[in-house]
């Protein structure tokens, strides 16, 4: 028998989580990337019990690492600067999510991945057509096109992924809005009168500002804001749009913010959607990550999920040899009530946490905080948080 070979588009997590889980299972992953290396270290995430489950099934958990300071603090804060109260931080959630660096669970994945897999820069697929035998894909680089047959097809290209608009449809059938804009950017310096690992968090009604500290490196910075137009958002420069949308006299932490998301050289500035299908795949061809389901970072779980559906896809492969159609239907029976609690997750409890969506919001958040950051009643509330985060402890992928 010849080695089932397997196109899988984008480089991100669940591109190199699903070349290495598919190299394991013994097939012959390529992987192409259509920009012309590989990405910078980028933004925070979470990594929660299921994507650290899975990670420590494949034997990458610690080369992922962990930057959580546990004597960092996390404070709410005022744009005045006058106010500085202890609040609740990522590392005070149930399950003590990992924050890290999208770039620290791809770097360890890489290293795994780039000794024996075929990696091609700045190559997209332009026509994917699928027969009972297996898809012809046509690749576009510098060099021209070439069209190459594949047993499977693994679109881990993002939230506007180009193998979905290709097999599936255009974007617009697939992307629900949730009216919000985010803006991320490592900072080159913390916050003055803080300290590089403190957590800020300045909420306000239909807007907020999350800085993320590490114990080992500099902090990241998210601002979020509802909006009724999406597209005139991106008319004009970010930070343009990002000062607007939190109005006049910014205050002294606001002003240090802004100026450090336009200086910064690797920053994220977009539109929030999540990506709802009725079917993730076809007979041969999958989405995982962001391009099947994007929960968005109000979820806190987009890491978590693009590892484990990838470790579950080679699972379920290896489960039916020479037959990936049934394959791929056992992987989504799997995988999709999960990810249908976390997406709706992110846009009800998930985002009103990151931006309090109205005055009752901001008094729930700040009760919660108050709640939290009392010795006395802290655990007791940890407690009464667990069962809401819960679901984000399953190891859904395990064999």
């Amino acid at each position: 028998m010849t080695t089932p070979r397997a196109l899988i588009v984008g480089m991100g997590i669940a591109g190199l989580a699903t070349a290495m889980r598919l190299r394991e299972i013994g097939w012959e992953p390529v992987i192409v990337e259509r920009a012309p290396d590989r990405r910078a270290a980028g933004y925070f995430v979470g990594l929660f019990e299921t994507g650290r489950a899975t990670a420590q099934r494949m034997g990458v958990l610690d080369a992922i690492g962990n930057r959580t300071d546990r004597d960092g603090m996390t404070y709410n804060v005022d744009r005045s600067g006058t106010k500085r109260r202890p609040g609740m931080g990522y590392g005070d959630l149930p399950g003590e999510p990992r924050l890290i660096l999208r770039g620290d669970i791809e770097s360890a994945l890489y290293d795994q991945v780039a000794g024996t897999t075929e990696i091609r820069y700045g190559t997209s697929p332009v026509t994917i057509d699928e027969h009972v035998d297996g898809v012809q894909v046509t690749l576009r680089s510098e060099a021209g096109e070439t069209t190459e047959r594949f047993d499977l097809v693994v679109g881990a290209d993002g939230l506007r992924s180009t193998v979905r608009r290709l097999v599936f449809g255009p974007d617009e059938e697939h992307l629900r809005p949730l009216n919000h804009i985010i803006g991320v950017a490592l900072l080159e310096r913390q916050v003055p009168g803080f300290r590089p690992s403190d957590g800020l968090i300045l909420t306000e009604e239909g807007r907020s500002v999350w800085v993320f500290g590490f114990a080992d490196h500099t902090p990241t910075v998210m601002f979020s804001y509802r909006t009724d137009d999406e597209n005139a958002q991106f008319r004009g420069r970010p930070i343009d749009r990002i000062r607007a949308a939190f109005g006049p006299e910014p205050g002294p932490i606001l002003e240090h913010l802004f100026d450090q998301f336009e200086a910064a050289e690797d920053s994220l500035f977009d539109s929030v959607h999540q990506v709802v299908m009725p079917s993730w795949h076809t007979d041969r061809v999958v989405l995982v990550g962001d391009a099947a389901w994007c929960l968005t970072l109000y979820s806190g779980m987009g890491a978590s999920t693009a590892i484990s559906g990838a470790d579950l896809l080679g699972t379920t492969l290896a489960r039916n040899p020479g037959n990936t159609a049934r394959a791929l239907r056992e992987w989504e029976q799997r995988l999709r009530p999960f990810i249908e609690v976390q997406q709706r997750s992110g846009r009800t409890d998930g985002l009103a946490m990151f931006v309090p969506q109205n005055r009752r919001d901001l008094m729930m958040r700040n009760a919660m905080s108050l709640i939290s950051s009392n010795k006395v009643t802290k655990n007791a509330f940890r407690s009464m948080l667990a069962g809401r985060f819960k679901e984000k402890s399953v190891d859904v992928a395990a064999p």
